[in-house]
């Protein structure tokens, strides 16, 4: 941080820079005085994903210069408890990057207070008012926030949310493609028409506003998986699970995450209804929904459209509907920024012109209730090969032993079988929440992912050594009897991790879907059923 002479680096003759605070694709954020009013402020120091863009495509650069300084000249003007407070501009002109001194926001972030595990949906729903509230103000102004995430949710000490990087989300797209053709972003909480290529609008932003919230309440995020291109493609047309355990807050978070974005509700509506969440205080933290529990749809490749699919609505159940003009481009983009030699993103970006369909997210429908006469029942004894690929006993100890030796490592994170295909999040030795993913496929042995990251805070590492996997077929036989699902275009298993919150034990999870959805089984590591999820008939 010192320079060649040994003085710490002064910003503008003016903003002496103290300590890094954070950084992204973006620029990166500083602990600064201001030496003439004697306060500290954050300063953010703008530059692009490539550093060698104003060489290479001067009118590039000058273009995200003229954004960046646009933009926060209007957050500047916007007078908002809500909105972080810009101070001052450092502009050089061409062939420089500006700073943004900001306010110093010295609670930490909402993603801080989301790391130590979920919360009530009274408390979520207080905090979703604070971030709406200063939505609305930008929205009023013409601004769109674009990458509204925990992490960009900075928290008062008094608990107050304050909404910040305004001003680089709002230049994204504008030089997300046009710059260096990488994609910039969160695909975690990005709108699924934005990550479709369109450029969206302040419904966008409610989108991500519900799923932060989603995720604030459950513990997890239903559509996070270990790649980018599989939570890209996940937020494209994988149905989001209801959620468990937001009570009160359920109706707004359904709402919220509609993939279409005119049936979303107005930021107004949206309001009234968090009030009443916020304001009723002692609300029950769990409730019996009307939402049909629908599985998530495993990742596969999808061809580009021929005709629109015409959506219907006969028990509020949504088939996919494509988007025109959107499909081949997800396999191009994709594939330059994540395969090998591209640009990864493990944890950030996101963003891109592509997909192909969408379908409902949480839908609603009949009651979802576990079927009373399966819980507790054993499946009984071995039943054969009868599964398909590596959905069999053999299949499953081949793909673990393969990925074990690879790795090196016995401890895991996830674990998800697929007919073709195995892949499992592994512990990295002596942490017990990094983990490196790592994929399994038959006559082409186990290979480690680009992926590494960390488990949700609320889950712990387990072994599969003890599983019974000779119960496999068992289940798959009593999900095909039991799931509602006659034709399933799709068959897998996904084990889930223990869960510190709730004190539960890891599970065997078997999944059975279709163009409509689909239900799902949930058993011990010793093939008990103990909940069933049926797709509605």
């Amino acid at each position: 941080m010192n320079d060649a002479d040994g003085r710490r680096r002064i910003v503008d003759g003016r903003f002496q820079l103290e300590a890094r605070l954070g950084g992204g694709g973006m620029g990166m954020v500083w602990r600064a005085t201001d030496l003439v009013l004697q306060r500290s402020v954050a300063v953010k120091e703008v530059r692009p994903p490539d550093p060698d863009l104003a060489e290479y495509d001067p009118a590039a650069a000058h273009q995200l210069r003229q954004r960046v300084l646009r933009e926060a000249r209007a957050l500047a003007r916007l007078d908002h408890p809500g909105v972080v407070t810009i101070h001052h501009i450092v502009d050089e002109g061409d062939g420089t990057y500006p700073w943004i001194v900001m306010e110093l926001v010295p609670g930490g972030s909402f993603a801080d207070r989301l790391a130590q595990g979920p919360m009530g949906p009274v408390e979520a729903a207080r905090i979703g008012l604070g971030v709406l509230s200063a939505l609305r103000a930008a929205h009023d102004a013409g601004i769109q926030h674009r990458d509204v995430k925990p992490a960009n949710v900075l928290m008062r000490p008094d608990g107050r949310p304050v909404l910040t990087d305004f001003g680089i989300a709002a230049i994204r797209e504008a030089t997300a493609l046009t710059a260096t053709g990488s994609i910039i972003g969160t695909p975690d909480y990005m709108a699924p028409e934005r990550v479709s290529g369109r450029s969206g609008g302040p419904s966008s932003d409610l989108w991500s506003l519900g799923m932060m919230l989603y995720t604030a309440v459950e513990g997890h995020h239903p559509l996070r998986r270990d790649t980018t291109l599989a939570t890209l493609a996940a937020v494209l047309s994988e149905d989001i699970p209801p959620p468990l355990h937001a009570g009160p807050l359920t109706d707004v978070l359904t709402r919220l995450l509609d993939r279409d974005p005119a049936a979303r509700p107005a930021a107004q509506t949206v309001e009234r209804l968090l009030t009443e969440v916020a304001e009723g205080g002692s609300a029950p933290q769990e409730m019996t929904t009307s939402y049909r529990i629908q599985a998530p749809t495993p990742v596969v490749p999808v061809p580009a459209p021929t005709a629109p699919i015409v959506p219907t609505r006969p028990r509020r159940r949504w088939l996919p509907v494509l988007l025109p003009g959107v499909g081949v481009a997800l396999a191009g983009t994709l594939a330059w920024n994540y395969l090998p030699g591209g640009t990864s993103g493990a944890a950030g970006p996101s963003s891109s012109p592509s997909v192909s369909s969408v379908s409902s997210p949480i839908t609603a429908s009949s009651p979802a209730a576990p079927a009373s006469s399966d819980a507790g029942t054993d499946t009984g004894g071995t039943q054969g090969e009868s599964g398909k690929g590596l959905l069999t006993p053999s299949g499953v100890r081949t793909a673990i032993a393969a990925i074990e030796k690879k790795s090196g490592r016995s401890r895991y994170g996830s674990l998800s079988v697929y007919e073709d295909y195995v892949t499992a999040q592994m512990m990295v030795d002596g942490s017990d929440t990094k983990y490196d993913t790592y994929t399994y496929r038959p006559g082409e042995g186990a290979e480690k992912g680009i992926i590494s990251s960390t488990i949700i805070s609320i889950a712990r590492p387990f072994r599969v050594d003890g599983f019974a996997w000779d119960k496999l077929p068992a289940l798959l036989a009593e999900a095909d009897k039991k799931l509602n699902v006659p034709d399933p275009e799709s068959r897998y298993v996904l084990v889930q991790p223990p869960n510190t919150v709730f004190d539960t034990p890891a599970t065997m999870n078997v999944y059975l879907t279709d163009a409509y959805g689909g239900g799902y089984l949930i058993a011990d590591s010793q093939g008990k059923i103990t909940k069933v999820y049926p797709a509605t008939k």
